[in-house]
Protein backbone atom coordinates (compact mmCIF):
# COMPACT_ATOMS: atom_id res chain seq x y z
CA UNK A 1 0.00 0.00 0.00
CA UNK A 2 1.67 2.95 -0.79
CA UNK A 3 0.98 6.61 0.93
CA UNK A 4 0.72 9.83 -1.37
CA UNK A 5 0.23 13.45 -1.37
CA UNK A 6 -1.23 15.48 -4.18
CA UNK A 7 -0.79 19.21 -3.76
CA UNK A 8 -4.30 20.60 -5.37
CA UNK A 9 -5.64 23.25 -3.71
CA UNK A 10 -6.23 26.65 -3.22
CA UNK A 11 -4.09 27.37 -0.05
CA UNK A 12 -0.47 28.22 -0.91
CA UNK A 13 1.52 25.18 1.02
CA UNK A 14 4.11 26.25 3.37
CA UNK A 15 6.61 24.49 4.93
CA UNK A 16 5.29 25.47 8.73
CA UNK A 17 2.08 24.09 7.83
CA UNK A 18 1.64 20.96 9.73
CA UNK A 19 1.21 18.93 6.98
CA UNK A 20 4.38 19.16 5.34
CA UNK A 21 6.61 18.98 8.65
CA UNK A 22 9.51 16.79 8.48
CA UNK A 23 8.92 15.73 11.81
CA UNK A 24 5.37 13.81 10.40
CA UNK A 25 7.09 11.31 8.49
CA UNK A 26 8.56 9.41 11.72
CA UNK A 27 11.95 10.36 11.36
CA UNK A 28 14.28 8.63 14.20
CA UNK A 29 17.96 8.80 12.78
CA UNK A 30 18.60 10.63 10.20
CA UNK A 31 22.51 10.77 8.46
CA UNK A 32 23.64 13.83 6.58
CA UNK A 33 25.57 11.52 3.63
CA UNK A 34 28.48 13.42 1.63
CA UNK A 35 29.68 12.74 -1.85
CA UNK A 36 33.23 13.17 -0.61
CA UNK A 37 34.88 10.12 0.75
CA UNK A 38 37.38 11.88 3.07
CA UNK A 39 34.36 13.25 5.49
CA UNK A 40 34.14 11.78 8.56
CA UNK A 41 31.24 10.05 8.26
CA UNK A 42 30.77 6.62 7.22
CA UNK A 43 28.05 4.54 5.09
CA UNK A 44 26.16 2.42 6.64
CA UNK A 45 25.63 -1.32 6.96
CA UNK A 46 21.88 -1.19 5.12
CA UNK A 47 21.52 -4.84 6.31
CA UNK A 48 21.74 -4.04 10.03
CA UNK A 49 19.10 -1.35 10.28
CA UNK A 50 16.92 -2.03 12.84
CA UNK A 51 15.28 1.45 13.62
CA UNK A 52 13.50 3.81 11.07
CA UNK A 53 16.67 5.56 9.56
CA UNK A 54 16.80 8.63 6.82
CA UNK A 55 19.20 9.54 4.69
CA UNK A 56 19.90 13.41 3.47
CA UNK A 57 22.11 13.81 0.67
CA UNK A 58 24.49 16.90 1.39
CA UNK A 59 24.68 18.22 -2.23
CA UNK A 60 27.19 21.02 -0.75
CA UNK A 61 30.40 18.76 -1.46
CA UNK A 62 28.99 18.83 -5.21
CA UNK A 63 30.86 21.20 -7.90
CA UNK A 64 28.75 23.23 -9.91
CA UNK A 65 27.61 21.55 -12.96
CA UNK A 66 29.23 18.05 -11.50
CA UNK A 67 27.51 15.43 -13.06
CA UNK A 68 26.11 13.04 -10.41
CA UNK A 69 25.38 9.52 -10.60
CA UNK A 70 27.42 7.29 -8.48
CA UNK A 71 28.62 9.70 -5.52
CA UNK A 72 26.08 8.09 -3.20
CA UNK A 73 26.64 4.55 -3.96
CA UNK A 74 28.16 3.56 -0.85
CA UNK A 75 25.20 5.34 0.93
CA UNK A 76 22.00 3.45 -1.38
CA UNK A 77 21.19 5.69 -4.52
CA UNK A 78 22.37 6.23 -8.06
CA UNK A 79 21.12 8.86 -10.06
CA UNK A 80 20.39 9.07 -13.70
CA UNK A 81 20.11 11.85 -15.61
CA UNK A 82 21.21 14.37 -12.73
CA UNK A 83 23.74 17.63 -12.89
CA UNK A 84 24.79 19.44 -9.49
CA UNK A 85 23.81 23.32 -9.88
CA UNK A 86 24.18 26.75 -8.25
CA UNK A 87 21.29 28.40 -9.59
CA UNK A 88 22.00 31.98 -10.75
CA UNK A 89 18.32 32.48 -11.96
CA UNK A 90 16.62 33.47 -9.12
CA UNK A 91 13.35 31.84 -9.66
CA UNK A 92 14.75 28.69 -8.83
CA UNK A 93 15.94 29.16 -5.68
CA UNK A 94 18.00 26.57 -3.44
CA UNK A 95 16.15 25.37 0.02
CA UNK A 96 19.43 24.80 2.28
CA UNK A 97 22.93 25.91 0.77
CA UNK A 98 23.95 26.90 -2.54
CA UNK A 99 23.84 23.59 -4.54
CA UNK A 100 20.68 21.59 -5.85
CA UNK A 101 19.72 18.94 -8.68
CA UNK A 102 18.45 19.46 -11.87
CA UNK A 103 17.33 16.83 -14.56
CA UNK A 104 20.04 16.73 -17.25
CA UNK A 105 21.23 16.58 -20.17
CA UNK A 106 17.49 15.55 -20.91
CA UNK A 107 15.78 18.50 -19.16
CA UNK A 108 12.53 17.77 -17.19
CA UNK A 109 13.57 14.51 -15.92
CA UNK A 110 15.78 12.82 -13.38
CA UNK A 111 15.96 9.32 -11.54
CA UNK A 112 17.26 7.68 -8.60
CA UNK A 113 17.47 4.11 -7.88
CA UNK A 114 17.83 2.46 -4.57
CA UNK A 115 20.14 -0.16 -3.64
CA UNK A 116 17.84 -1.36 -1.05
CA UNK A 117 14.27 -0.64 -0.70
CA UNK A 118 13.44 2.47 0.68
CA UNK A 119 10.49 3.61 2.42
CA UNK A 120 9.58 6.62 2.35
CA UNK A 121 11.42 9.91 -0.13
CA UNK A 122 11.21 13.43 0.00
CA UNK A 123 12.67 16.39 -2.15
CA UNK A 124 12.45 20.24 -1.64
CA UNK A 125 11.48 21.13 -5.26
CA UNK A 126 10.82 24.06 -7.33
CA UNK A 127 9.44 23.39 -10.61
CA UNK A 128 8.68 25.59 -14.11
CA UNK A 129 5.94 23.11 -14.99
CA UNK A 130 3.21 20.57 -13.41
CA UNK A 131 5.61 17.97 -11.71
CA UNK A 132 5.35 13.97 -10.96
CA UNK A 133 7.05 12.32 -8.20
CA UNK A 134 6.59 8.54 -9.01
CA UNK A 135 7.67 5.75 -6.99
CA UNK A 136 8.42 2.10 -8.83
CA UNK A 137 9.27 -1.15 -7.37
CA UNK A 138 11.73 -4.04 -8.42
CA UNK A 139 10.45 -5.19 -11.16
CA UNK A 140 9.36 -0.88 -12.37
CA UNK A 141 5.83 -1.10 -11.71
CA UNK A 142 4.64 1.72 -10.38
CA UNK A 143 3.89 1.93 -7.14
CA UNK A 144 2.30 5.54 -6.50
CA UNK A 145 3.05 8.73 -7.71
CA UNK A 146 2.61 12.67 -6.06
CA UNK A 147 2.01 15.90 -7.98
CA UNK A 148 3.14 19.07 -7.65
CA UNK A 149 -0.05 20.22 -9.51
CA UNK A 150 1.63 23.63 -10.88
CA UNK A 151 4.56 25.70 -11.81
CA UNK A 152 6.08 27.17 -8.14
CA UNK A 153 8.47 29.29 -9.19
CA UNK A 154 9.88 31.96 -7.25
CA UNK A 155 8.90 35.90 -8.14
CA UNK A 156 5.69 34.45 -9.99
CA UNK A 157 2.06 34.51 -9.31
CA UNK A 158 2.00 30.71 -8.35
CA UNK A 159 -0.59 29.66 -5.79
CA UNK A 160 2.32 27.46 -4.08
CA UNK A 161 5.41 28.36 -3.10
CA UNK A 162 9.12 27.93 -4.25
CA UNK A 163 11.06 24.89 -2.25
CA UNK A 164 7.68 22.72 -1.82
CA UNK A 165 8.12 19.39 0.18
CA UNK A 166 7.24 16.56 -2.60
CA UNK A 167 7.37 13.03 -0.68
CA UNK A 168 6.10 9.43 -1.18
CA UNK A 169 5.66 6.90 0.71
CA UNK A 170 5.65 2.83 0.45
CA UNK A 171 6.69 -0.87 0.57
CA UNK A 172 9.69 -2.09 -1.54
CA UNK A 173 10.42 1.18 -3.52
CA UNK A 174 13.66 0.96 -5.47
CA UNK A 175 13.36 3.88 -8.07
CA UNK A 176 11.86 7.13 -8.23
CA UNK A 177 11.41 9.50 -11.08
CA UNK A 178 10.86 13.26 -11.13
CA UNK A 179 9.25 14.64 -14.30
CA UNK A 180 8.05 17.76 -14.89
CA UNK A 181 7.16 17.51 -18.95
CA UNK A 182 8.20 20.18 -21.35
CA UNK A 183 9.75 21.89 -17.89
CA UNK A 184 12.86 22.58 -15.75
CA UNK A 185 12.81 22.16 -11.80
CA UNK A 186 15.40 21.80 -9.28
CA UNK A 187 15.42 19.32 -6.21
CA UNK A 188 17.37 20.02 -2.49
CA UNK A 189 17.20 17.94 0.33
CA UNK A 190 16.78 14.87 -1.23
CA UNK A 191 15.76 12.24 1.72
CA UNK A 192 14.84 8.80 1.50
CA UNK A 193 14.04 6.35 4.49
CA UNK A 194 14.58 2.61 5.04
Amino acid sequence: MVKQATLQSNKVPRIEDPKFALDNFNIQNQITASSRRDRIESPIDLAKLSIPTCICLDLEDLKCFEVVERQYERWGVIFQNSLAIQPSNPAFPSHSGLTVLMGAPKSGFLEATFLQPVNSVSAFVTSSQRLVLAAYDRDRQLLGQTVLASANLANSDSAISPNTLLSITGNNIYRVTFCAFDGQFVLDDFRFCF
